[in-house]
């Protein structure tokens, strides 16, 4: 498709890639393009906004949450658990199994962390809240947070010091201090009380310089902008009912990209919202905060 032209009032369609379930874009600093899966395709995706072009890497099962590597390739989070990918999505490690076991579980929302380790949470499909956050290093997978029902919302302040996140059942956004000595956290509050509306949950989101967190609220057509404080800054539409996942790219960081959940959704949202499952994009206000790389020394 022709390469659109960025509203700074609402998101825009940029790629017809009707996946599935469109999760965890990243920006590649490196490549200029951004990379996204698709969780039920399943598919690592790889958009160029300056050609329109689109590759797909096929994956072997569902696959939740992807970071960059210092070097290439990339950690996945998959549903077997957390695995060292090359540039085209190939398996080259496992590294870690899922520890919940993959009857009930799946990784899903995850990010690298300004530490440069791999922070990844679970989604319990027996609805029995045995989902975690964890922290992926050499010294393995470590739980930082339990009790969960669908981890998402992950993201770091610009300093490096506080970790979000969000339980999508519960609808509110949680901040811990982070040690990025050692990957830890504590000191938990809740900072954003998103109104409960089972219809309308509280997804993925990114942090821009300013400190403010962008939320997709799945179900509602919209991404949120919120202080530090938890303040309602501003909404912006997206023109299909489940966006799952911002992300902040381009040459100066201020393109806003969003994820959309796509070709499972009813049959009469579908008709709805024909383009459901594409990749959107904006003109943000501010620039976002750069996506660290994975190390592996770590």
């Amino acid at each position: 498709m022709e390469k659109a032209t960025l509203n700074d009032k609402a998101f825009g369609l940029v790629c017809d890639s009707r996946s599935q379930l469109g999760e965890s874009p990243v920006w590649s600093e490196a490549e200029q393009v951004l990379y996204f899966v698709d969780i039920r395709g399943p598919s690592i995706n790889r958009f160029d906004p300056a050609t329109g072009e689109l590759q797909r890497f096929m994956q072997s099962e569902e696959i939740g949450c992807i970071g960059l590597v210092r070097g290439g390739g990339f950690v996945a989070g998959l549903r077997s658990g957390i695995w060292r990918l090359d540039r085209e999505g190939r398996p080259i490690a496992k590294l870690a199994d899922n520890p919940e076991g993959i009857e009930f579980s799946r990784f899903n929302d995850g990010r690298v962390g300004p530490d440069g380790r791999f922070y990844a949470g679970t989604v319990d499909e027996s609805r029995q809240n045995k989902a975690k956050l964890y922290r992926y290093d050499r010294d393995g997978l470590v739980p930082l947070i339990n009790g969960l029902m669908t981890s998402n919302g992950l993201a770091f302040s610009p300093d490096g010091k506080t970790l979000y996140h969000v339980d999508s059942p519960v609808s509110k956004v949680t901040a811990r201090d982070f040690d990025r000595t050692n990957g830890t956290v504590s000191g938990e509050r809740v900072v954003i009380d998103i109104p409960d509306n089972p219809a309308a949950r509280p997804d993925g989101a990114s942090i821009d310089v300013e400190g403010c967190y962008w939320v997709a609220i799945f179900g509602a057509s919209v991404v949120r902008r919120f202080s530090p404080e938890g303040k309602l800054m501003a909404e912006y539409p997206v023109p299909v009912k489940c966006p799952t996942m911002p992300a902040f790219g381009g040459p100066d960081m201020r393109t806003l990209f969003v994820t959309t959940a796509g070709s499972r959704r009813p049959p009469e949202e579908m008709a709805q919202f024909p383009t459901s499952g594409s990749l959107f994009a904006m003109r943000a206000p501010v620039a976002g905060v750069p996506a660290p790389l994975f190390d592996e020394d770590i």
